[in-house]
């Protein structure tokens, strides 16, 4: 069975299609499974056994380009026994009926029913989870889902775990704290620089090394982060921000032996590596995408206007982030026990 994946735009919801992968392949375990997704997306794909291969799509998020998409789906004519639509969006259905895969499977959303032939009615109480929404298109509608669910996660290879290391200078002769201070979606998911400088400052005490990861657009508060630690401590830091690619920086993350994140793409990053991790959670919920591993804390406030889901605070304070103080994350870390990271030789 050839089975053809139109992938999420987020670097989070991507982790977290791998649970979709792998029931597909519990439930066909000769299927083949290629993505269809933004180019960015290919380390994370590489780094998962249960894809074939990353298909690159030219066009950037939200682009219609009907001439470019039907191109795209006539070169893919033949090639695929079924479609499955993570987006919910009109134009994520346009490739695979171009294409003319005769299964064609998504949930109901943005009049797309002519191009759908296997149409679901999402009931948003059956799976709260966004992992079971993705899960729910590998069965049969109504059909349960597999018990217990399967977890993201990504392969490391040691050679290019390697290569990074030597690229960045970085040594592993200390315990490494990874912190992920960014969030894409916006300010109201940001724990403030200046909480998680005083867990920088209290690890690296204790004779750890921090490293911040993130995009070119978290440059910045790295750098604020690492001013606030007072010289001596700050050149046990390392800015990782905006530096490496995605690929590195998986590879890099996957060395650490704890992680603080923001709810973001990093932190499902952080899960699916295995790594023992601090969520921090303030306009969102770990009701909807919790990090998926075995040494997870979660930590937040849960004032009574949050969960709002708001890119920016309605009422300007940030109090769910501002007022979940560091000891709290620091008592966090000292829950969890460090883990070995399986690598490819």
């Amino acid at each position: 069975m050839r089975i053809l994946i139109v992938g999420p735009s987020w670097v989070g919801d991507m982790v977290m299609a791998q649970t979709l992968f792998q029931c597909l392949k519990t439930r066909h375990p000769d299927c083949v499974i290629d993505v269809l997704a933004p180019e960015w997306s290919r380390p994370l794909l590489e780094r998962m056994p249960e894809v074939r291969a990353a298909l690159s799509f030219p066009l950037g998020h939200g682009a219609l380009e009907l001439a470019t998409r039907r191109r795209i789906g006539k070169s893919m004519a033949g090639q695929y026994d079924q479609a499955i639509l993570l987006p919910n969006s009109l134009k994520s259905a346009l490739v695979p009926f171009f294409a003319g895969i005769p299964v064609r499977t998504g949930w109901r959303g943005e009049f797309r029913y002519g191009l759908l032939s296997d149409v679901r009615t999402l009931d948003k109480e059956r799976y709260p989870l966004m992992i079971e929404r993705f899960m729910a298109l590998a069965y049969e509608r109504d059909a349960l889902l597999i018990q217990p669910y399967p977890r993201p996660r990504l392969c490391i290879e040691a050679a290019s775990r390697e290569a990074a290391l030597a690229k960045f200078g970085l040594s592993l002769d200390r315990p490494v704290l990874a912190l992920c201070p960014g969030a894409e979606f916006g300010e109201s998911k940001r724990w403030p620089s200046e909480h998680y400088a005083a867990v920088a400052e209290a690890r690296i005490r204790e004779g750890w090394q921090v490293w911040l990861f993130g995009s070119k657009n978290d440059h910045a508060v790295g750098e604020e982060i690492r001013s606030r630690l007072i010289p001596g401590l700050r050149e046990e830091s390392v800015n990782l921000s905006g530096a490496t690619s995605l690929a590195e920086a998986i590879d890099l993350l996957s060395c650490a032996d704890a992680v603080v994140s923001n709810d973001s793409g990093l932190m499902h990053v952080a899960a699916a590596l295995d790594r023992p991790l601090v969520a921090v959670y303030g306009s969102t919920s770990p009701g909807f995408t919790p990090p998926l591993a075995d040494q997870v804390e979660v930590v937040r406030l849960g004032i009574e206007c949050s969960p709002c889901f708001d890119r920016t605070c309605r009422f300007g304070h940030y109090n769910c982030l501002r007022l979940l103080e560091p000891g709290a994350v620091t008592e966090a870390l000292g829950r969890l026990s460090v883990q070995p990271l399986e690598v490819i030789e």
